[in-house]
């Protein structure tokens, strides 16, 4: 599942692995985010996980060798800091008490009301999932696939395909 045009990320200077560093950030920040507000309550919480995920990055990236896409890789990186950060910590994870704010660009209020609030509804039956349902429904709606799913959780595509059947079950009885 190699990306075939991956960067020999052991070969880059200190300053180049860091611009490469700052793109990747820069384009996967907001869904590195939301994934990192799956393991944690607060924004406080959610900020210091984000951290402890960007230096997770750049001490891995030398380590990168295309065997995955870069998104998997990092996507990799930050559920396995997710649940290191989550048992360290001892942190419940369930509700994000309403600390992420779901955007609508619509001009209608009433709409853009209705949307927050179904956005809203959605967000805490997640949450109130158990956790390895939690983990594969935030993946998909970030649109990863199956495999790469896989990859991220280290589980076989079927289990994949498995917990997102379970946890769709388990959102229509919550919703």
């Amino acid at each position: 599942m190699g990306s075939g045009d991956a960067p020999d990320w052991r070969s880059l200077s200190a300053a180049e692995l860091e611009r490469r560093l700052d793109g990747l950030l820069g384009t996967h920040g907001p869904s590195l985010a939301r994934l990192a507000a799956s393991y944690v309550r607060s924004a406080g919480d959610r900020d210091d996980l984000l951290q402890d995920i960007a230096v997770a990055i750049w001490r891995a990236l030398p380590r990168f060798r295309g065997e995955c896409s870069e998104r998997t890789f990092l996507f990799r990186i930050a559920h396995n800091r997710g649940v290191a950060y989550v048992t360290r910590r001892r942190l419940p994870v369930v509700d994000t008490g309403g600390e992420l704010e779901i955007e609508d660009a619509r001009p209608n209020p009433e709409q853009a009301l209705s949307t927050e609030q179904q956005g809203q509804h959605l967000l805490d039956a997640v949450q109130r999932l158990p956790v390895g349902h939690r983990q594969v429904v935030t993946l998909m709606l970030e649109g990863l696939s199956y495999g790469e799913i896989g990859d991220v959780l280290g589980i076989t595509e079927t289990n994949v395909g498995a917990r997102l059947t379970r946890a769709r079950q388990k959102l229509r009885q919550l919703l």
